[in-house]
């Protein structure tokens, strides 16, 4: 019977990776496709001429706003391309972090292959993405066993938005990864409080803070997952102690976590943060950084302090950070910190962006809820939705079971099911965080937090199904009724899991663009949120298919000799059309009136300058496209615009005017 056991947790840890195995591999060749279809996208043009300066040059003094993991990671291969940097050009030599104009020179304007050039870095976040699928069904696997451990594992490889970002030189899916690694360690340690885990959590945290800003957010929520495990077992051991001896052992306890979570962070930061900060910064002037983190928090808290006064707390952390630059020692740090402080002040002052109907400068309460709910796919938002049920009706019936004895319901609760509670603490303070941040820019930010949602759903459906399958409670009858429920609940899983696989199928290659059937599909979720959500600039190569083929026609009316292009993106509309392309914005008025009868227009754009704008938006009129709408009014109905004779990919908007 042991032998028999044995043979099926192998079978089961056997069919388990490899079904995961087809997952990654799946995920691998549809990242791969998409990524070899799409132009560079906005965050790219800064992202990879970042990465390749702190690896060929180690000089951090482009894009500072991020960490350098992925950046790095992404500028490995690049080495070994015959490349030309633009080390004498001003945005690299003079000017204040010219990443935007260092990326267009890299790219497009130093003779290197731009396209070969973005490919190459694009095989580092690929690989991320595969390693968070692997490390999600790792996690997962421990927690609901390797069978249902594919669950979290299949919507994360599976999912529209992490194969749209997973394929990009950002930093989103390297944060979602970052911070479930973090975390995973940490809670580790606290269940098993060894020297070994103690180092692993440190080292893990550090990897966090070197994949995106976003993961400080690790330090409160440590400290709040450390006090209620230390308050649990000091409920836990209450009866079990003397009176006397309570303060001291308890105090000793206290002591003992709080030091030990310390410990944690100063192993990320000392162990790794710093030396790769210091590492990437070897080469850049400690003059220049100086001036550059001065100019950087010019306007940080108010400005500079004046003389004699003394500084405000948010301006003393710049003039801090100022400080730090003018000491070869601890100028690491100081770019590290300028990093953060950069974060804060971007944060602090929102972004321009549309959505449902509105172009505004400041956040909404509302936007992640609603692009969460427009833009997760509705086989994965059923699963998370019915179990956020079942778990709140099972936390109100053993509530009521429990009576008056609901302090010993959450200690069992909490001895049992301690990493799932963790796992719902950071859900509940990352959805907090995002929901009153002002920078509406993208469902992508809230990746961190669909890791931890993917396994507490999973984990919700397996006690849903055990429950049937293992209870004997009740009559016969009753019981008949639970046992045939759960070939019922495993069919409607199957179902909802090929709904996922046929959703997915479908959005392909247009990934970014993904728009569930609540938002109108891939093809009209523009309707409701731009930006990332939709146009970041992906469908340029898209653009210049569409002019060859044109060109190609027999039909000399389709030529397209002339196009007028108002592009959003990272890519360069002349390196790929040439002489066919003339560079054009709103107040210039119908291209037409200079010969030019074709228009493509990104509708991230289009929908900034044709859209209603919020109470204390300020919009030019020449800036609004009025001809445009003149000349094609708008469908009535949210987000409308006015109608394309064609599409390049998903984005880009071309009109025959």
């Amino acid at each position: 019977m042991g032998y028999n056991l044995i043979m099926t947790i192998n079978n089961s840890r056997l069919w388990g990776w490899l079904t995961v195995g087809l997952i990654c591999v799946v995920s691998f060749a549809l990242m791969l496709y998409s990524s070899n279809r799409e132009s560079a996208i906005m965050d790219e043009l800064a992202h990879i001429p970042a990465g390749y300066g702190y690896v060929r040059y180690l000089d951090f003094r482009l894009n500072p706003e991020h960490p350098p993991l992925l950046k790095a990671a992404s500028g490995i291969p690049l080495l070994f391309a015959d490349l030309k940097f633009p080390t004498e050009s001003r945005a690299w030599v003079s000017d204040i972090n010219g990443q935007w104009e260092a990326g267009s020179k890299f790219l497009y304007e130093s003779g290197n292959n731009a396209d070969k050039i973005i490919r190459l870095a694009r095989l580092a976040p690929i690989l991320l993405t595969l390693l968070l699928i692997i490390f999600v069904y790792f996690w997962s696997a421990q927690l609901l066993g390797y069978y249902w451990g594919i669950l979290p594992a299949l919507f994360t490889g599976l999912s529209p938005n992490i194969l749209a970002h997973g394929h990009y030189v950002t930093t989103d899916v390297a944060a979602a990864f970052g911070i479930a690694f973090g975390a995973y360690f940490f809670i580790k340690f606290l269940l098993r409080p060894a020297k070994r885990n103690l180092l692993f959590a440190g080292l893990a945290f550090g990897v966090a803070q070197l994949a995106k800003f976003s993961a400080v957010l690790l330090i409160p929520y440590f400290l709040i997952i450390i006090t209620v495990f230390y308050i649990a077992s000091v409920a836990r051991d209450w009866t079990k102690t003397q009176a006397a001896a309570r303060l001291k052992r308890f105090g000793v306890r206290a002591l003992r976590y709080y030091r030990a979570t310390i410990i944690i962070f100063v192993i990320g930061y000392a162990l790794v943060v710093y030396p790769v900060y210091t590492l990437f910064t070897w080469n850049y002037p400690q003059t220049k950084q100086t001036a550059d983190t001065e100019f950087v928090l010019s306007s940080f808290a108010g400005g500079p302090t004046p003389e004699g006064a003394t500084c405000k707390p948010m301006r003393c952390l710049a003039e801090l950070n100022i400080g730090l630059t003018k000491n070869p020692v601890t100028r690491p740090a100081a770019h590290y910190m300028l990093g953060v402080l950069m974060v804060l002040q971007r944060s602090s002052g929102g972004n321009n962006a549309y959505f449902m109907g509105e172009v505004s400068a400041g956040g909404s309460p509302w936007y992640f809820p609603l692009v969460y709910a427009l833009k997760e796919p509705l086989p994965i938002l059923i699963v998370i939705l019915i179990g956020l049920f079942l778990g709140l009706k099972r936390f109100l019936k053993a509530t009521i079971n429990y009576k008056l004895k609901a302090g010993s319901y959450l200690l069992d609760y909490l001895s049992l099911n301690f990493t799932e509670f963790s796992m719902l603490v950071f859900v509940v303070i990352y959805w907090a965080w995002s929901i009153q941040s002002p920078l509406n820019i993208g469902f992508r930010h809230l990746f961190p937090a669909l890791p931890f949602m993917y396994i507490l759903a999973a984990g919700a459906w397996k006690k849903w199904v055990a429950y049937s399958a293992a209870t004997s409670d009740g009559d016969l009858t009753e019981r008949i009724k639970r046992w045939a429920q759960v070939p019922i609940k495993n069919m409607a899983l199957l179902v909802i899991v090929l709904a996922l696989v046929a959703e997915t199928a479908m959005a392909a290659p247009y990934f970014i663009s993904y728009f569930n059937q609540f938002g109108n599909g891939t093809g009209g979720g523009y309707r409701y949120a731009t930006d990332s959500n939709y146009d970041w600039g992906q469908d340029l190569l898209r653009l210049k298919e569409f002019v060859d083929g044109r060109n190609n026609d027999d039909n000399n009316d389709n030529d397209v000799q002339k196009i007028a292009v108002d592009y959003f993106g990272g890519g360069s509309p002349k390196y790929y059309l040439g002489d066919k392309e003339e560079n054009w914005w709103s107040s210039r008025g119908n291209p037409a009136d200079e010969g030019i009868k074709w228009l493509a227009v990104s509708v991230n754009a289009l929908q900034g300058a044709i859209q209603p704008t919020a109470p204390g938006f300020n919009r030019k009129p020449e800036d609004e496209y009025q001809w445009l709408v003149q000349l094609r009014p708008p469908k009535p109905g949210i987000g409308n615009v006015p109608e394309p004779d064609y599409k390049a990919g998903t984005s880009i908007f071309i009109y025959k005017l």
